[in-house]
């Protein structure tokens, strides 16, 4: 990578971020990327600690003049979102991320970058390797699996932390301060596949793309399209236009936590239907052209034939109950804040559809701040669940990040900011999911943080990260650490 950094520093922090991108690390293959930072661990003298779960802890000892300070645990997770685009060509398991420069700012070729969350790995490794940054004693702490389940900080053992300073290196907006966040769950929506008997007609598939997505969090507010609930709308309005059509199959979407940017349904028609069909199709296009000409204005919505042939399709019950959990079931913005200006407080995203052996699969990423109006969403969603005869399962529930006031540590940031720019950094809460709710339950009296370079369309094939601001957010670190005695 060729950039020319002002500050020595960030060769160092880019030259780790290149090593990384070298190694898979999607969520649930972090082996290598876990060993890889053991090993790193190792070669520069450190105590290294690896737990069951693959999480990593690499301490370092305080500088000179800082050996009475507060500790400081520095925390990123290894894992990414992998998403790439359909013509690009891309194996997440084995392929190494093909970086590139433009400009000021570092994109992947046509898939997610990684810098959610690399960019905190790589500075929590140049930092561990840098002899001449003072700094308190450090426990660098890399989590697995944040992207999916927060597996790894929620497996954390507390007791292996001395410190109570935490820096989350997770924030992906420069000059912000995160104290907040939403808590979240996985709501899964299982219907039971069952098939019945067809004459054999045309099959075509109707697909959905040319969408933005974007995380399912951060993103929510903006509005944009997501690819499985259109789909949703244009297969009922197919029913309500009196077009026989059997569903085969429905597929949209990669990950719960990022708003789906394409969606694909394979149907069967009467060749009497096509036409009618298509005009439907091109109505709906349309319409969604309209709704979204803001947040989405290149939407693409196609109906074609495909040279297969199906003997047997979704029954009438099963497509029903499809229709109707892609166009019932709670989505998008829920609630907002009423503290606080513009926060999105409680919402749900349906991230992933498929046709999997033996169900047709629905997840769904449920977010709040607010305990009670999560429990509300999960309780209204089972109740849905239950009229349409359907099964839904919770996992991996992670807590809210509650803020507390007076915090010495957010303090600390605050005055080191304002030193670095002349002015205060916004403090600001968050509609997405960081660690730091289960860190603070794990290492009990802690107090966190969040901060981090200005990035952009994270969990797309869009994803980048802005060079300059990341070596600002450098210099920002470093100095609350030098502040920290």
């Amino acid at each position: 990578m060729e950039f020319n950094f002002q500050n020595p520093k960030l060769e160092l922090v880019f030259k780790y971020f290149e090593e990384i991108s070298k190694i898979p690390r999607g969520s649930g293959n972090e082996k290598e990327i876990s060993d890889y930072l053991v090993k790193e661990g190792r070669r520069l003298n450190l105590e290294t600690i690896q737990d069951e779960t693959l999480n990593v802890i690499i301490k370092k000892e305080a500088s000179p003049g800082y050996e009475n300070a507060p500790g400081v645990i520095l925390q990123g997770h290894m894992d990414m979102v992998c998403e790439k685009n359909k013509d690009v060509e891309h194996d997440f398991t084995k392929d190494p991320i093909k970086l590139q420069v433009k400009g000021n700012y570092l994109y992947a070729d046509g898939t997610t970058l990684g810098a959610d969350n690399g960019i905190a790995v790589a500075m929590g490794l140049a930092l561990l390797a840098c002899d001449d940054v003072p700094t308190p004693k450090l426990e660098v702490l890399f989590t697995v699996n944040e992207e999916v389940s927060m597996e790894g900080a929620m497996n954390l053992d507390g007791s292996l932390f001395d410190g109570r300073y935490i820096i989350n290196l997770d924030s992906e907006e420069e000059g912000r301060i995160t104290v907040s966040c939403a808590g979240g769950v996985t709501a899964i929506v299982n219907i039971p596949k069952e098939l019945k008997d067809i004459d054999k007609k045309q099959a075509y598939v109707i697909s959905i793309k040319g969408l933005k997505g974007g995380h399912s969090g951060i993103e929510i507010d903006k509005e944009r399209a997501n690819s499985n609930l259109l789909m949703g709308r244009i297969l009922n309005k197919l029913s309500n236009s009196n077009i026989k059509y059997d569903l085969i199959s429905i597929s949209g979407g990669l990950k719960n936590n990022a708003i789906p940017r394409e969606a694909e349904a394979i149907v069967t028609l009467d060749s009497n239907d096509e036409k009618n069909a298509k005009e439907v199709i091109e109505s709906m296009l349309e319409i969604f052209k309209n709704e979204f000409k803001t947040s989405d204005p290149s939407i693409v919505v196609e109906m074609h034939k495909i040279d297969e042939v199906h003997e047997r399709a979704l029954s009438e019950q099963v497509q029903d109950k499809v229709i109707k959990v892609l166009n019932l079931m709670p989505r998008n913005i829920q609630t907002m804040s009423a503290d606080i200006e513009g926060l999105v407080e409680s919402s749900t995203n349906l991230g992933v559809v498929v046709t999997e052996n033996e169900n047709i699969k629905f997840e769904f990423a449920t977010r709040s701040s607010v305990k009670s109006l999560k429990d509300d969403l999960n309780d209204r969603m089972k109740l849905l669940c239950d009229a349409i005869g359907v099964e839904l399962i919770l996992e991996d529930d992670y807590p809210e990040w509650e803020y507390k006031k007076d915090s010495k540590l957010e303090q600390i940031c605050v005055d080191t900011y304002k030193e670095l720019n002349g002015k205060n950094p916004e403090i600001v809460a968050i509609h997405a999911g960081l660690e730091c709710g289960l860190l603070l339950d794990a290492i009990q009296g802690a107090q966190a943080v969040s901060i981090g370079p200005n990035l952009f369309d994270v969990h797309t094939p869009d994803e980048h990260i802005d060079i300059l601001s990341t070596e600002r957010t450098w210099d920002f670190l470093v100095n609350i650490l030098a502040n920290i005695k």
